[in-house]
């Protein structure tokens, strides 16, 4: 057992001091808050993950940056680091996914959260498993394929929404409820949330839970560079777009790179040219390694009212706090 199991009593302390949120979010992750930090590449390693499960929230390991053996190996450290349910954020475009599958299955990981491909590949398999299945999505469509393909719920995550974007560029506040409408499993909102108000705005929508990734960034636990948890926190609005259309939407931070890579798409550059200035790495470059001028900086656009980097737990509080807060004050 790892020095975060001292944290332990304490964290039972906080809990006792926090109200406690049923809904079918919840009850379907045994978690004690509907709030689920997003699995984000170069970000979300065992150490973010567990430290958000440990303070009552669903930590995520984001797999699309690892390989089948760092995936083993971050999953066997937040099964010592945390007792709390924990999951995966596995991207379907991973090229060694059948690997990452088997690690999932042989570690006995029970939720998996997909994205970035087709559900019905893997839904059916993973829940033989007895695995939870989360999808995410960028419509109402692609919504009722996820419950159609057996998901247990969605993510409907608006184009304010930091990395991968859905072609439609539909903002959180018309997805959510537009989704909410479409399908009968829970949806979990994304895109645009890192504050307490905006989770009630969220669920005030029809979700019956967040999932929160920006905000994570800039935490103590997060995996990412120093340099670009600053980046993120000096980050002010305007100061993301979403780009690459042409290839997969990803929505960046303003830097060289992304100066180079609008004025590819400005002369009408096709793909192969994109790739091409793409390159290999330059995510990890970014993200992982700090260089900030030639990495991409994959980020939201709610980075603009993140001001500070502090403990993941701290995190949790601050935005289950603001919910409540939210929640019973009085309209104006």
């Amino acid at each position: 057992m790892t020095a975060y199991c001292s944290s332990f009593p304490v964290l039972s302390y906080f809990y006792r001091q926090m109200e406690t949120y049923t809904n079918r979010i919840t009850r379907l992750f045994g978690i004690k808050y509907p709030l689920v930090q997003a699995g984000m590449i170069w970000a979300s390693g065992w150490r973010l993950a567990s430290a958000v499960s440990n303070a009552g929230g669903l930590g995520i390991i984001g797999a699309g940056s690892m390989y089948p053996d760092v995936l083993q190996s971050h999953i066997r450290q937040c099964k010592t680091a945390t007792r709390e349910p924990f999951g995966v954020n596995l991207p379907l475009l991973y090229p060694d996914i059948g690997k990452h599958i088997d690690t999932i299955i042989t570690e006995g990981v029970k939720i998996v959260f997909t994205s970035a491909g087709n559900p019905r590949t893997w839904t059916s398999l993973l829940k033989q498993q007895g695995i939870t299945v989360v999808h995410v999505v960028s419509s109402s469509k692609f919504a009722l394929k996820a419950q159609d393909a057996g998901c247990d719920a969605v993510v409907a995550e608006g184009f304010e929404a930091g990395g991968h974007n859905g072609r439609e560029e539909t903002t959180t506040f018309v997805l959510v409820p537009a989704v909410c409408e479409t399908v009968q499993v829970p949806v979990i909102a994304a895109g645009g949330i890192a504050t307490g108000r905006q989770m009630f705005a969220a669920m005030a929508l029809g979700a019956e839970g967040v999932q929160v990734g920006s905000r994570f960034v800039a935490s103590n636990e997060a995996s990412a560079h120093e340099k670009f948890k600053h980046a993120v926190i000096s980050a002010a609005e305007g100061d993301t777009l979403l780009s690459l259309k042409q290839l997969t939407p990803v929505r960046l931070l303003k830097n060289a790179f992304f100066e180079q890579v609008q004025a590819a798409e400005q002369q009408c550059q096709p793909p192969e040219i994109l790739q091409q200035l793409l390159g290999r790495g330059r995510a990890k470059k970014g993200m992982f390694e700090g260089d900030l001028d030639e990495g991409e900086l994959e980020i939201g656009q709610v980075s603009a009212l993140i001001r500070d980097i502090k403990p993941a737990a701290a995190i949790v509080e601050e935005l289950w706090t603001g919910f409540r807060e939210a929640k019973q004050a009085p309209l104006k």
